[in-house]
């Protein structure tokens, strides 16, 4: 890459640099401990992981920027190990899953049929119960099978049923013209429709202003930034 095209690159380091100073600066101007002791145990040690992980990053970075193998470095060890104590609090802020007591009905009716088998009368009365159930299966599959018989017989009568209610309706030309009390609601409604289509496009430029405005704000802030900090290296420069 030339150096015209890494120049706007290094102006949005810059400027990345003053927001995360800027975001940064309670915990600079203390110490760690300072900045974590009210806090909670949980975020207590998010905080702590956060802090030891960004600067071994930091490391890992300049590192490889100078050319050693940043991977056969302690910190790549060090990076692996904080790394396993975000997933230690990624698994404490998930609460456990908590197990619905429910009941195996099919596994309870193999211990009653186990404990109960031997007596000659249960077994009899079960016996009794289970053929009842299956006659009452067949019977509603058969009902439900002549059902279906009637329906699909009476089937083929409908049309000719529908074919009088639509000549009747054809003959009736009373129920097709509209009243004209219809027409001019439509017109009332269509005219509203407008209008409203009108004034919310007629707001649509004053949000537009209003986004380039504080686009503009943005600009001009950083620009006044780049121009301080340049006013500031000139005056280190004429006093050394």
């Amino acid at each position: 890459m030339e150096t015209a095209d890494l120049l706007p690159l290094l102006e949005q380091l810059d400027d990345n640099i003053d927001d995360l100073e800027e975001s940064l600066q309670p915990i600079l101007n203390g110490s760690v401990l300072e900045a974590s002791k009210n806090l909670p145990v949980l975020d207590k040690a998010k905080f702590h992981v956060l802090v030891t992980y960004a600067l071994e990053s930091l490391i890992f970075s300049y590192l490889r920027l100078h050319g050693v193998n940043a991977k056969d470095h302690p910190v790549f060890r060090e990076l692996t190990r904080v790394k396993q104590y975000f997933e230690k609090i990624k698994s404490l802020e998930t609460e456990p899953e908590q197990r619905t007591m429910r009941l195996d009905k099919e596994a309870a009716g193999r211990f009653i049929k186990h404990g109960l088998a031997g007596n000659e009368k249960l077994d009899m009365a079960r016996k009794e119960q289970e053929a009842k159930e299956r006659a009452r299966a067949q019977l509603k599959a058969k009902l439900l099978a002549k059902k279906m018989a009637t329906t699909s017989d009476n089937s083929p009568s409908n049309p000719a049923g529908d074919s009088d209610e639509d000549s009747d309706e054809a003959s009736a030309p009373d129920d097709v013209s509209a009243p004209s009390g219809d027409s001019k609601s439509e017109k009332k409604k269509t005219t509203k429709e407008g209008k409203g289509k009108e004034e919310s496009d007629g707001d649509k430029p004053s949000k537009s202003k209003r986004k380039n405005g504080t686009k503009e704000e943005q600009t001009q802030k950083k620009k006044d930034r780049r121009k301080r900090k340049s006013d500031k290296r000139k005056a280190a420069r004429k006093e050394k």
